[in-house]
């Protein structure tokens, strides 16, 4: 046959696998290898069995020919079919010897020589090596080794800034610390004209700066634009999905629910089946108590993806925003099963224990996502809470503390530290605590935050300080007016200072708020016999 008609039957090869033939394209491409037993054309065989999930086929093949250990594209093919088949021991020996370091640096095997990853073929290609990085780093994280998991992940990203799917297993997975994320963020080197993909992964890591540096970065993301060749037709990232749920996720942990809560409802409009922004919509109902949204969600995640572990995770934020607890439990649970690298499900099974104060089970839980997600800090702040509703306070401040090294950014660590402090007697302590997480807070103050604000209150109140503790109060009070502890908090400390009336006032608003209160009823007692003592005294004076 003549090499024309070869080529043409190539074509015809390439053509099936672009409209997803692929019995055709498995049937042509055997018969070009065939004609011409050329490396290119077995390799190509190979692909259209691969793409037409033959692969124990595809890996014979690819393993029977002299160049496959040669060739890194033949061994990493050979590995993707390994990889499929669930064989990771053989996959990981298939991908060849290396070392990595804590940072991301291959070593070879033999010589202990840094392995440098140049970037090869076309400049829009992902460099095969790190490809070969992240597959390394799945099989690893299939053998449940995630330390070398992660390194391996690290090595991918740094070999080709390009491989983002070695990023979003990092992220996802909660396996850098904020600090690492953003140390590994600035070691990647990106080309001049990727400077949008720099600006858009730092919007995907975890985002604790001050609103204006985080609102920055996404009007940065937002004017970038692309014109047509004439440039009459400009467009931008402006409403781009991945976008919107990044900012989405950054106003959840702002606090704002509703505003988040707003946008991902938008989104979800436009695009239906974005995953990401599905799960952070589903913890805006849940902090909301929107039962209703929670329920139709889950019924069509369990319907579209019933074997994803996203899917019953929404049912059991259902349940668990009805307080049916135990239900919520059974759902956090399977979820668990279907993918045990879903932290959300971990956390969420630990939480449906600690709201039945079922604390032995709930810390069990939070201890086996702190050790699965080594980069959240949540599970370790949620196992210092169960201590601290156990009156353990010093072991409470202990994982207050380790949950602080792994995100220093929260306000919410910042806050616990100086709940536990106060409960403590260390009222000097808390009082520094209490004022660094207003200081964390990124956003403007919202209701959410009035507690803390009391919190502050009553330290300074603690310490003598009346004049900074009615200011707190009152503070507070622009926030919420429907604090029992805010109005209670400045009734006493006005009574402390011998103002009686503005104490009996305040405690009247509190009593207000709730009748049947026994400290603030007493308290008005007391206070309205002073102030009457308080009279007759002057009187007294008077004559």
């Amino acid at each position: 046959m003549r090499e024309e008609e070869i080529e043409k039957i190539r074509g015809v090869v390439r053509d099936c696998v672009s409209k997803h033939l692929y019995s055709s394209a498995i049937f042509f491409a055997d018969k070009v290898a065939a004609l011409t037993n050329d490396p290119a054309d077995i390799y190509m065989q190979a692909q259209a069995l691969f793409l037409g999930r033959h692969y124990r086929r595809a890996f014979h093949l690819l393993n029977a020919s002299k160049i496959v250990l040669r060739d890194l594209r033949f061994r990493y093919l050979a590995a993707k079919c390994l990889e499929e088949l669930k064989e990771w021991d053989q996959c990981l020996l298939m991908l060849g010897d290396a070392k990595v370091d804590e940072d991301g640096i291959v070593y070879d095997a033999k010589d202990g020589n840094v392995i440098d990853f140049d970037k090869d073929g076309e400049d829009r290609e992902i460099n095969i090596s790190s490809a070969i990085c992240f597959l390394r780093g799945k099989a690893y994280g299939a053998l449940q080794n995630r330390s070398q998991a992660r390194q391996w992940y690290k090595a991918a990203i740094k070999a080709d800034p390009l491989c983002y799917e070695a990023l979003e297993c990092l992220i996802e997975s909660h396996m850098l610390t904020s600090e690492e994320e953003s140390s590994l963020l600035s070691a990647l080197q990106f080309s001049p004209e990727d400077g949008w993909l720099s600006s858009f992964y730092s919007c995907l890591i975890k985002k604790y700066d001050k609103e204006n540096t985080v609102e920055l970065k996404f009007k940065k993301l937002e004017n970038e634009t692309s014109g047509s060749v004439s440039g009459s037709s400009m467009t931008t990232l402006a409403n781009n999905t991945d976008l919107l749920a990044c900012k989405a996720e950054y106003y959840h942990q702002c606090c704002e629910y509703q505003k988040c809560f707003e946008l991902t409802a938008a989104l979800l409009e436009k695009d239906p089946f974005h995953l990401k922004c599905t799960l952070v919509h589903l913890a805006a109902a849940m902090e909301l108590g929107n039962s209703n949204e929670l329920y139709l969600m889950a019924c069509n995640l369990v319907k579209d993806y019933p074997s994803k572990a996203l899917s019953w995770f929404a049912v059991g934020c259902y349940y668990y925003c009805i307080k049916k607890y135990a239900e919520a439990r059974r759902y956090f649970s399977k979820a668990t099963s279907i993918d045990g690298s879903f932290s959300p499900a971990w956390i969420g099974y630990g939480n449906s224990f600690a709201a039945q104060e079922e604390g032995d089970q709930a810390m069990s839980a939070y201890r086996t996502a702190a050790r699965l997600f080594p980069g959240c800090h949540l599970p370790t702040l949620y196992i210092g809470m169960e201590y601290m509703r156990t009156h353990s306070y010093k072991l409470a401040d202990q994982f207050f503390m380790q949950a602080k090294a792994i995100c220093p950014s929260d306000p919410l660590v910042y806050n616990e530290l100086g709940v536990v402090a106060y409960h403590m007697k260390e009222y000097g302590k808390a009082v520094r605590w209490f004022e660094k997480t207003l200081s964390h807070i990124p956003s403007v103050l919202t209701e959410t935050w009035e507690p803390t604000v009391v919190n502050l209150a009553h330290a300074y109140r603690k310490l003598r300080k009346d004049r900074e503790a009615i200011s707190y109060y009152e503070r507070a009070l622009t926030l919420s007016t429907k604090s029992l502890s805010t109005y209670s908090g400045l009734a006493y400390t006005y009574h402390l200072q011998g103002n009686f009336s503005a104490a009996i006032s305040y405690y009247h608003k509190a009593l207000w708020l709730k009748p049947d209160d026994q400290y603030c009823t007493e308290m008005l007692n007391v206070a309205l016999m002073d102030e009457c003592q308080n009279g007759v005294d002057a009187k007294v004076e008077l004559c």
